[in-house]
C-alpha cells in the first residue's frame, strides 16, 4: 500500500480490492476498483469544491483513441454527456498507467 501511496497525488491508477459495499456500477464484474488521486489543477479544484470524489471513465469509446480535447469528447459522445468542461490536459503523451495495488504488476503502459 505504500507504493500507492507515494504515487498519490499523480497521474498513476490502481487497482484495488474493492469492499463488499462497492456498487457493481463501480465496479462492473471485477473483484477490484479503478483508483486514482489527480494532482490536474482543474480535476482536483472540481473534487474539492464538490467535496466528493468523482467518478468518472474514460473520454473514449472502448476500442477508440482518447479524445485530445473537448470537442474530440463532444464528437465522441454528442449528447450522451451533460456537461463538458473545458481545459488542459495532464500533459502526459498516453493514457496512465494502471498497475494492480496487491501485486505491484502493471496492467497498462
Amino acid at each position: 500500500m505504500e507504493k500507492v501511496l507515494q504515487s498519490w497525488p499523480g497521474p498513476t491508477t490502481w487497482i484495488l480490492p474493492a469492499s463488499e459495499g462497492v456498487s457493481h456500477y463501480l465496479r462492473g464484474v471485477h473483484d477490484g476498483i479503478a483508483v486514482r488521486v489527480t494532482d490536474h489543477p482543474l480535476a482536483s479544484l472540481l473534487c474539492r469544491t464538490y467535496r466528493s470524489p468523482i467518478v468518472s471513465t474514460s473520454a473514449n469509446p472502448e476500442g477508440k483513441p482518447p479524445a485530445l480535447s473537448a470537442k474530440g469528447v463532444r464528437r465522441y459522445f454528442d449528447d450522451k454527456v451533460d456537461l463538458v468542461i473545458e481545459g488542459p490536459l495532464g500533459g502526459l503523451e498516453r493514457p496512465t498507467p494502471i498497475y494492480d495495488g496487491v501485486s505491484g504488476k502493471r496492467l497498462r503502459a
